[in-house]
């Protein structure tokens, strides 16, 4: 009796779902490289396909535009340098007790990621976008400014309840002492950004600038 060949292993069916993780990973990427290489008005949908090396209508499934690849795009690479940062609690100011040293630290931190090349291209490209794009406006404030808005206004609050700041104060005003500023001078480069400058900025903000 002649023996039968064993039937070879059906092999298993393609992930979808790791093929679908490697495109959208691949279509980040190629958004925040032709952004820097090429400035945001030069970058096209066709382009960012070409670059993942994908198609077109694959962008057109998972987002509308170019602003909302690149608007999450930005996100996940901000949430790749929080993960690198460490362990810490990225999502809170630090509380050591002394309101101008925890303001000035993450202040510092505010400015190393605006001069980060993987960064300046892509949040500058968002937020002057914004300026001119109702939607691209609102997604910018509420999905990348606001989170930060409100952890100063967390950390002021804080400083309120331990006697630090007046309690009359509202923090969603103060704040703006210290990041509009900064803000300003970063989008219209009217002067560097330093650790001088933010540390002056909340020294400024926090005493005045009466004779003591």
């Amino acid at each position: 009796m002649t023996p039968q060949k064993s039937a070879r292993p059906t092999p298993p069916p393609p992930d979808a779902t790791r093929r679908s993780e490697k495109s959208r990973r691949a279509i980040y990427d190629a958004a925040l490289e032709l952004v820097a290489e090429v400035g945001y008005p030069k970058t096209t949908v066709e382009g960012i396909a070409a670059r993942a090396g994908v198609g077109k209508q694959t962008i057109y499934r998972w987002w509308s535009s170019k602003a909302e690849v690149l608007m999450e795009a930005f996100l996940d690479l901000s949430d790749q340098a929080a993960r690198e940062a460490g362990p810490q609690d990225s999502y809170a100011i630090p509380d050591t007790g002394d309101l101008a040293t925890d303001l000035k630290a993450v202040l510092r931190l505010t400015v190393d990621q605006l001069k980060d090349p993987r960064f300046e291209a892509p949040s500058r490209a968002l937020a002057a976008e914004g300026v001119v794009n109702e939607q691209v406006g609102r997604a910018f404030m509420t999905k990348l400014l606001e989170p930060s808005l409100l952890l100063y206004v967390d950390r002021v609050r804080a400083a309120q309840q331990a006697g630090q700041v007046r309690p009359e104060i509202d923090p969603r005003i103060a704040l703006e002492l210290w990041v509009s500023p900064l803000a300003q001078r970063w989008l219209q480069y009217t002067g560097p950004i330093s650790y001088d400058y933010t540390d002056t900025l909340v020294d400024y903000a926090l005493h005045g600038i009466a004779p003591r």
